[in-house]
């Protein structure tokens, strides 16, 4: 005898939300407490600043521009470009003696860096400042032999010289370490593959490591970049006047504008710094395209996304 299987069908459509519903978002009170307390903290430190007579304002609209100052920012400009590009070469050269087989490089360029990171910059700078004293001239020729040329070590350190050299020096012992890491981040295989292409060493390093480990490297050495610019502001050690050793000056004999005159050097280099920190985004993301699907969007992109956001909350537009 056979019993008939009678299935119960849903009685109506599953409860999905209608198109006109909205899904609301997770309530996170804690989260606008503490944005109310940072806007409220903000809020006071910006009315300080404002009301409080002792910036002097005025003052600071005053000296912001002089050609004084702008003189100052250009030599600032000059020491930090010059010691950026040869820091950075002697960082390259320094990390591949820090990779060579060779033990006699790989010794020499290891006490570099060891003995440029333990030092002050400020001992380095004064040191090749008084170098004169040690070796007056200098001489190119056969070594512990003749010499083809002698030079006044007096005439060729100028202050310039001598505060990029002393920059340069240091930044090489750092910025050999970044390169050194961002080497050993590209994986063993990619050298593999380039030497089984038959490629020259040269062009192993040039074509294939190198722009992979650029993604490690440029938010590194851009850090050591932004230090770089701040540490500018002790060439004047060094009879050098930069920004810093202008505002020095002009404190001096302007006693009453000491803190307009500090507030000036605080916003060019927070200005100076802005700046490369915008560059290190848009390199980082020119050479993550390669890693990553979709790139990093742009403060402008993230600007639109929360006003389109802002858009369909007021309209009361369902999230999709």
């Amino acid at each position: 005898m056979s019993e008939s299987i009678v299935r119960a069908a849903p009685a109506g459509p599953p409860d999905f939300p209608g198109p006109a519903e909205r899904v609301l978002p997770l309530r996170r009170p804690t989260r606008w407490i503490g944005g109310a307390v940072v806007l409220v903290l903000v809020a006071q430190a910006g009315h300080g600043l404002l009301t409080n007579p002792f910036y002097q304002w005025d003052r600071f609209a005053y000296w912001f521009l002089r050609p004084v100052v702008l003189e100052g920012m250009w030599i600032t400009l000059q020491v930090a470009a010059y010691s950026a590009l040869l820091g950075l070469a002697g960082g390259v050269l320094l990390a591949l003696g820090r990779l060579s087989g060779n033990p006699v490089l790989r010794s020499v360029s290891w006490t570099y860096v060891w003995l440029l990171r333990s030092v002050p910059l400020i001992v380095v700078l004064l040191f090749l400042y008084n170098l004169s004293a040690l070796y007056p001239t200098l001489s190119i020729g056969v070594p512990f032999g003749p010499a083809f040329f002698t030079f006044n070590e007096s005439r060729l350190a100028t202050d310039m010289v001598v505060a990029v050299v002393g920059l340069s020096a240091v930044e090489a012992a750092y910025a050999a370490e970044v390169v050194r890491a961002g080497l050993l981040s590209v994986d063993q295989g990619q050298h593999e593959a380039a030497a089984a292409l038959g490629l020259p060493k040269r062009y192993q390093f040039t074509r294939i490591v190198f722009p992979q480990a650029l993604r490690a490297i440029v938010p590194s050495y851009v850090n050591l970049l932004i230090g770089l610019v701040k540490a500018t502001s002790l060439v004047f050690y060094v009879s050098l006047l930069d920004l810093f050793g202008t505002i020095q000056g002009l404190g001096s004999t302007y006693p009453g504008d000491v803190v307009p005159l500090l507030v000036v050097a605080t916003v060019w280099y927070v200005i100076l710094t802005s700046i490369l920190s915008a560059v290190q985004f848009h390199v980082e993301r020119y050479f993550a395209r390669g890693a990553l699907r979709t790139p990093p969007p742009t403060p402008l992109q993230r600007a639109g996304a929360g006003l389109g956001e802002l858009r369909r909350r007021h309209r009361k537009e369902p999230v999709r």
